[in-house]
């Protein structure tokens, strides 16, 4: 049965496809419309706001070049005056950009521990000022360390090109964006875009389908690997634009293991951790909800843990940060301690999540760094000795700090004996998300800061994406009739003069598809371009979903924005998934 009008379905909104996620699901009314020439309203926002004003018929689309603001306000008071679920307060509407995605359904009443990644988790990084300071590390170590042309020390970082979800071709030296299907929609050689017929030479012309996986391809899941994705692109049109600069050895694959090298360098020599410690505020957010986060956690009776591949040095300055904790001459102090019952840093992950890897874990002594043997987290007396001796004093019982060890180590000291009563909160979809996940069954939730924007321009270009799917429908309808009359033409025994008659109304036809087609490939670039001028929607590659938003749906329970969007929701919260479409069943809810 087909249904005319669409009721909107509680929180459930749909744009273009039944598996869409649902970071693309926006309170909206659909109803039939049959109209061939359309126009498109004014759209404004929720505060009445003209955000965009657009007008479409069938010679085109045209939009307002002004790009719209979003509303930050509430992100600079938050840090002021924090609001979270538990407060007298707390019961009021999430706004869209702190709202947390379901997947896949999860009662927290069954999770008794939650715990946390730290880098791109908890800790924040921006991108204009830690992304530049690694940039600027690998391009001094390429320089300074493996001899490329000191005239790379001028080159300048945009943090805003790169986006996650990317795959580096190391052979071909391209930079591509693929669906979920892993076909290759966007495609930049360098910064030079790939015409249609070049990526379908280099990307659709076999007889097997490229796995686009290690080690010919690099795949950018991390907002740190940004920085490296765009000196690989440099890179490759200084090679190409400069013959001679480079030895003729260096072909593009030799310029990824390089940059690579030369991050490996900055992290082994410590150069931007401790530009980060003298002063964090200047390359880390700050987010006042954390801490309140972590206490109603905490009195919900979970146990909350800290899993980080930071060493404990540098967890303490950044964690101390977050938690607005130092003492009167500056220096650190360890109270932030008191919102976990576990803190394993040095962890090595995705290695940590297996229970097979037999990694020694050893407890780490706040005051002064040094690490302790243990018995599978039971500290060991030394030999010779029947008592254990530590130097100075100890935090109070019940804190722990470790350094390495491996899951096993970690459901024996959270003593938790099933998977899936964990949620771990991560940044990284393969050392935070699939492993845990697909290893482990833990409950799984993704933070993806570059959610926010998203979803605040999907509802904001609501009306316009209905529009361009109302010219997807019309296109697919002209060419119907296209081939119900070529059909007419081969088989039905017209005669002459209704073949002139069929021809004459084909072309009016391909005419009318043309300014169609023409109208829906001006306005999907532009709304493309709304989202990112040269990579479009994160979670979209045009109607198909993107590989980072397929990876999201198959690893991710939850995701959302920022880590401290938990603390506006119950602890005790059932997450259900908003209503999914078959294909087949699409047409009646939105049309």
């Amino acid at each position: 049965m087909r249904v005319s009008k669409c009721p909107i379905y509680l929180s459930t909104f749909v744009f273009s496809s039944s598996v869409s996620p649902p970071h693309q699901q926006v309170l909206l009314h659909f109803s039939r419309t049959s109209s061939r020439a359309l126009s498109f309203n004014s759209i404004f926002s929720a505060k009445g706001k003209n955000l965009l004003q657009t007008s479409c018929a069938m010679e085109g689309l045209s939009f307002d070049k002004k790009e719209s603001k979003l509303e930050t306000t509430e992100l600079t008071d938050s840090w002021q005056q924090p609001r979270i679920w538990s407060s007298p307060e707390g019961l009021q509407k999430i706004d869209i950009s702190k709202q947390i995605f379901c997947n896949r359904s999860l009662n927290m009443k069954n999770v008794v521990a939650v715990g946390f990644d730290m880098d791109y988790t908890l800790a924040q990084y921006k991108p204009e000022t830690f992304e530049s300071l690694a940039y600027d590390g690998t391009l001094r170590k390429l320089v300074y360390n493996l001899h490329y042309p000191s005239e790379l020390l001028d080159w300048s970082f945009d943090s805003t090109y790169m986006v996650r979800g990317l795959v580096l071709d190391k052979k071909r030296g391209n930079i591509l964006k693929m669906d979920k299907h892993k076909y290759v929609k966007v495609a930049y050689h360098g910064f030079k875009e790939m015409s249609k017929e070049e990526k379908v030479a280099a990307y659709g012309s076999t007889l097997t389908r490229d796995a686009f996986d290690e080690p010919e391809y690099a795949l950018i899941d991390t907002l740190f690997s940004l920085a490296e994705a765009y000196l690989f692109a440099q890179l490759v049109d200084f090679k190409d634009n400069h013959p001679g600069k480079l030895p003729e050895s260096t072909d593009y694959y030799r310029l990824y293991k390089d940059v690579r090298s030369a991050v490996d360098m900055c992290h082994r020599d410590g150069t931007l951790k401790q530009m980060v410690a003298q002063d964090p505020k200047r390359y880390i957010n700050e987010d006042a909800a954390i801490i309140p986060m972590l206490k109603m956690l905490k009195d919900s009776g979970r146990a909350i843990f800290l899993v980080t591949n930071s060493l404990w040095d540098y967890t303490n300055i950044v964690m101390n940060f977050l938690c607005g904790n130092s003492s009167s001459d500056g220096s650190s102090t360890f109270d932030w301690l008191q919102h976990f019952d576990v803190v394993i840093t040095g962890s090595s992950k995705p290695g940590f999540f297996h229970d097979e890897n037999r990694a020694n874990i050893f407890e780490v002594h706040p005051e002064s760094g040094m690490l302790i043997n243990t018995d599978n987290g039971t500290p060991m007396s030394q030999v010779g000795s029947s008592t254990i001796s530590l130097p100075g004093k100890t935090l109070e019982k019940g804190r722990k700090v470790f350094q390495g060890g491996n899951v096993g180590h970690l459901h024996k000291l959270l003593s938790i004996e099933s998977s899936s009563q964990i949620l771990y909160v991560g940044d990284h979809i393969y050392g935070d998300i699939l492993r845990s996940k697909k290893v482990l069954g833990w409950r799984t939730m993704l933070v993806v800061p570059e959610l926010a924007r998203e979803v605040e321009l999907l509802w904001q270009l609501k009306d316009v994406r209905k529009q361009l799917q109302q010219l997807r429908r019309e296109r697919d309808n002209i060419e119907d009739q296209m081939h119900h009359l070529r059909w007419s033409i081969r088989f039905e025994g017209a005669t002459d003069a209704g073949k002139d008659l069929i021809s004459s109304e084909l072309k009016k036809l391909q005419l009318q598809r043309e300014k169609v087609r023409l109208s829906h490939q001006h306005g999907q670039r532009e709304c493309h371009q709304k989202f990112h001028q040269v990579w479009g929607q994160l979670m979209k590659t045009g109607y198909q979903n993107s590989r980072f938003a397929h990876q999201v749906e198959r690893f991710a329970c939850l995701y959302t924005s920022q880590v401290s969007n938990l603390s506006l929701y119950s602890p005790d919260r059932y997450y259900r998934p908003s209503e999914d479409f078959m294909p087949h069943e699409f047409d009646v809810f939105v049309m």
